[in-house]
């Protein structure tokens, strides 16, 4: 057992060993403090660029994963290529699969001009070749000699029909020979009825023959008529090429190296030589054919040359970095969007946008891993891009629909990236135990540490962390005594004397708060006293539920006793954690003893407000019972312990210790020193295990004594291995300062059992009895008068049972 001193109950940061007076002459920080182990890995991770190589960044909230990742990326993105230009071009062959093609980084926003211009340069070069002298005299001049041909054909059968007795007659169903009269009148069908046979024969031969030379003539005008067409089609095909030739060979040529944009440019001049008719002079005004139903613009029609730049990289510099911070389906691997016109859904590649992937592609992209897998579709998804190492474009929606829809299907992208995802410990671990393929993709471990060991290295790094936290949000500086208690309290919240804490969001808050209570203060400086002020105030913020538990041990609403004697009595220690605010409470642990074979009953066990490690904890006190006191005959034994005032759930081993102590006294009927309070677990051998929260713990029962008044005989008992863990508050300090409250630190429960009782627990003899006066003489005399007054009662039930045997005989 060992009575702690002030200085082993808090590490102090001594303001001597700092070189400088305030942080105003300390240079700003350029690298993340204590994560050396998490920035070999993401070097490692970033370096090496073999498939499935991405990182899964790990740590505690707070500790600058983010921060950090972003920074490293960043830097390393600013000195790398950067990636190209990507775009997305209307497929002629098959308009429903757009092409996607990749240009130089800058020249997508070119390329995306030069069409433009290029589609205005045609909507007025093309009407102003075909409205030229020349191309109308060409024109009409075919057709010109078409017409006189075809009138020759027609007069000179018509001279011949005419001296033969018929005329060329036309009806709804075309040109036929018709007989006529001598006034020239064509013959009625009556009047051909009332001829003789002889004159009716002679008329159907002559018609016949003259038939059959109207249909060749018919024939040969529609043969002039396809030949005139393709002629006007070849000369209008010619006139076009001469003005777009030039234009789209102008294009070709300046992008040459570029075979995808070279087959789209031959297409697209196919495709414009071939709908002529929409870059002609369009009449103005013409109402639309259905009424109150809007024609489409004519603009419309020429969106098929236009170019989609989903990827723009003209300004950028170096590689991307992106943090897509919802990384929804759509957000991270873009989609197809659409318009309605009418009622109907409407779309085309013009309407592709790009997701996450399509930007940081040639860099880096960095997700939330929780995020993540909270939206549907996107983990399995990114998973397969990064193995087939492209980004496809599609509807995910689509197989889950009653009726099916035409949609785009997007050429696919090449995919060049490093995935960086930033998430909590828990999901790396679910992730890589449950999902083969994701330790397949995802070899990187980069696991930030909450914790930092305190030495002269790190202490200065934490006065450079406070400076530059200082000049980057404008606070003012901080003296030495600041940063000493900084210091301090990044050791409290690590929970070590020889560790700081890295969770430098909370750092930084202390920071922020302290320059407001100098600011308050009407200070020019941040100093010690500022930083405790804002430690207090902190406290006062979150603490409403611990001092309206603290009043009611005050009335005695909740009974914990700070003095006197009590048997079968203890006062323990927990921890309750609200979220934002942990405290101490004390608690009164209880134990009763009689006569029987019940053995040591957990009250919380029988009601189930007991978790498995209390359960634990109650067998081990069994057990320990057992060892100690049944080496010669068995324990013999009814207990009962419980939390009294206990209304919820009770879990942790932590009293483990203190429930022993109270079941000994119990059991030797000698009282316990109630102005002492005890946390520790306990194994089977009677070794005291070190617990969580123990500075909570001992300031919790401190305040209460506090307030009741210390008079010296207030302490807690603690296992030893915890007192590197003390940080305890200034208030706490200065008491055992004063000897006005005291912390012992013990190994072995005997020990703490010799603090509350005054008396020594007493070894083993080689007799295998305690020595008299001990509180282990005493316990095993106890237990030796239960298992005799147990005896008779045994002996009584044998009785019976023998004369009922003898009875059945």
């Amino acid at each position: 057992m060992k009575k702690l001193s002030p200085e082993e109950i808090y590490n102090t940061c001594h303001i001597d060993t700092m070189d400088f007076e305030t942080t105003a002459t300390i240079p700003a920080l350029e690298t993340t403090i204590g994560q050396e182990r998490a920035l070999r890995a993401i070097d490692f991770g970033l370096e090496l660029t073999s498939k499935g190589f991405n990182i899964y960044v790990l740590g505690e909230s707070g500790t600058g994963k983010l921060t950090t990742i972003k920074r490293i990326l960043e830097r390393k993105a600013s000195a790398e290529e950067v990636p190209p230009d990507w775009c997305y071009l209307y497929n002629f062959r098959d308009r429903d699969n757009p092409i996607a093609v990749s240009l130089d980084a800058g020249r997508g926003v070119e390329f995306q001009k030069d069409m433009e211009n290029l589609v205005s340069s045609l909507r007025v070069e093309i009407p102003k070749v075909f409205e030229s002298k020349e191309y109308e005299k060409q024109r009409s001049r075919i057709i010109e000699e078409f017409q006189n041909k075809q009138k020759d054909l027609f007069s000179s059968l018509e001279e011949e029909a005419s001296g033969r007795g018929f005329i060329i007659r036309k009806t709804p169903g075309g040109l036929f020979i018709v007989p006529k009269k001598k006034t020239g009148e064509p013959l009625s069908e009556a009047e051909y009825e009332n001829l003789d046979d002889e004159t009716k024969a002679r008329i159907d031969r002559i018609g016949n023959e003259l038939q059959d030379k109207l249909n060749d003539v018919v024939r040969t005008v529609r043969e002039g008529e396809k030949i005139v067409n393709e002629t006007l089609a070849r000369i209008e095909r010619e006139t076009a090429l001469s003005a777009i030739g030039d234009l789209i060979d102008d294009i070709k040529a300046k992008y040459s190296g570029n075979a995808k944009i070279l087959d789209y440019l031959d297409n697209v001049k196919e495709d414009v030589l071939e709908n002529l008719d929409d870059f002609k002079s369009q009449p103005e005004n013409v109402p639309p054919p259905v009424p109150f139903i809007k024609p489409p613009r004519a603009e419309d029609s020429f969106i098929r040359y236009r170019v989609n730049l989903i990827v723009n990289n003209r300004d950028r510099k170096g590689a991307p970095c992106v943090y897509e911070s919802n990384p929804t389906y759509y957000n991270l691997f873009g989609r197809v969007e659409h318009r309605f016109h009418y009622g109907m859904a409407m779309t085309d590649f013009t309407m592709i946008k790009a997701g996450a992937l399509h930007r940081a592609n040639g860099g880096y992209l960095i997700i939330n891993a929780l995020d993540l897998l909270r939206n549907i579709f996107a983990y399995d998804t990114l998973k397969r891009a990064i193995r087939d190492r492209e980004i496809r474009i599609e509807d995910i929606w689509e197989q889950y629909r009653l009726i099916s829809s035409t949609t785009l299907r997007p050429e696919s992208i090449p995919l060049d990236i490093k995935i960086v995802l930033v998430g909590p410990p828990y999901i790396y671990y679910l992730l890589h135990n449950l999902d083969e393929e994701y330790r397949e993709l995802f070899k990187v471990k980069a696991d930030f540490d909450s914790r930092m060991t305190r030495d002269g290295e790190n202490i200065r790094k934490y006065a450079s962390f406070v400076a530059t936290k200082a000049k980057e949000e404008g606070l003012m500086d901080f003296d030495r005594s600041a940063v000493a208690r900084i210091v301090e309290y990044g050791s409290r919240i690590a929970g070590h004397q020889q560790k700081l804490s890295s969770k430098f969001s909370d750092i930084s808050d202390l920071i922020r708060e302290s320059h407001y209570w100098a600011s308050k203060d009407g200070s020019s400086v941040v100093s010690g006293k500022h930083v405790l002020k804002a430690l207090d105030e902190r406290v006062y913020r979150h603490n409403k539920l611990e001092e309206y538990l603290r009043e009611m041990m005050m009335d005695g609403s909740l009974i914990i006793r700070t003095g006197g004697r009590e048997v079968g009595q203890v006062n323990g220690l927990a921890v309750l954690d609200m979220g934002d605010y942990v405290f101490g409470k004390p608690s009164r642990i209880t134990a009763k003893t009689y006569a029987g074979k019940a053995g040591v009953v957990n009250i919380e066990r029988e009601t189930k407000m007991s978790g498995k490690v209390h359960e634990k904890a109650i067998l081990i006190i069994t057990n320990y019972l057992g060892s100690r006191y049944a080496l010669r005959e068995p324990l013999s034994l009814s207990a009962s312990i419980t939390f009294e005032q206990l209304y919820s759930m009770i879990e942790g081993d932590s009293a483990t210790c203190a429930e022993m102590y109270a079941l000994l006294s119990s059991i030797a009927r000698i009282p316990l020193d109630q102005s002492l309070a005890v946390t520790g677990s306990m194994d089977q051998n009677g070794e005291v295990q070190p617990v969580g929260g123990v500075n909570e713990k001992i300031e919790g029962f401190f305040e209460l004594c506090r307030i009741r008044g210390l008079d010296g005989s207030h302490g807690v008992i603690i296992p030893r291995k915890n007192a590197i863990n003390l940080m305890l508050n200034r208030r706490v300090v200065e008491a055992v300062e004063k000897g006005l409250f005291a912390i012992y630190a013990i190994d072995r429960m005997e020990e703490g059992l010799e603090i509350l009782t005054g008396m020594k627990a007493g070894e083993l003899n080689e007799d295998g009895t305690y020595p008299e006066g001990t509180i282990n003489y005493l316990v095993e005399k106890r237990l030796s008068e239960i298992r005799e007054a147990l005896r008779p009662a045994r002996d009584r039930g044998n009785d019976r049972n023998n004369n009922t045997d003898s009875g059945n005989t």
